[in-house]
């Protein structure tokens, strides 16, 4: 059974689609592939060929998490194994924040897509910023 070493990290889907909810259902139909049980792959919100037209996000994080990096994670899912890990260095990021992720809504195009994620803070420097309620554009 392969390691899956980036659930620990990235423990949810990469992005989801957007209709008429901010959260949009549908990815899943009679027609397309079942969702996947694994870890980090039961999270993917879509098994549909993403065709011009459709709406969703781009969403890529990074979580340090107690429970994940613990190997509290049921067995039958996948083999943990810490020592691929510098567990010290995590906690060390750890205690400064538990993680990151900052979305893209794109527009799939017949040429690649449309990113409609305009003037958003992006940098840390920006991003710091505007949590603080300060100036961060440019």
């Amino acid at each position: 059974m392969a390691k899956r070493i980036a659930f620990i990290f990235m423990p949810h889907g990469l992005g989801h689609l957007i209709g008429l909810d901010t959260h949009d259902v549908g990815g899943y139909l009679s027609h397309t592939p079942e969702r996947n049980k694994l870890p980090g792959l039961a999270s993917v919100r879509t098994a549909r060929i993403i065709e011009a037209g459709v709406i969703l996000t781009i969403e890529p994080g990074c979580y340090f998490r107690d429970f994940l990096l613990n190997g509290e994670v049921p067995k039958e899912f996948f083999e943990f194994d810490l020592s691929y890990l510098n567990v010290d260095k995590i906690r060390e990021y750890q205690k400064e924040i538990a993680g990151v992720r900052i979305e893209d809504v794109v527009l799939v195009t017949a040429t690649g897509c449309e990113n409609l994620s305009h003037d958003v803070p992006r940098t840390v420097e920006q991003i710091e910023n505007c949590m603080a309620g300060k100036e961060w554009r440019s």
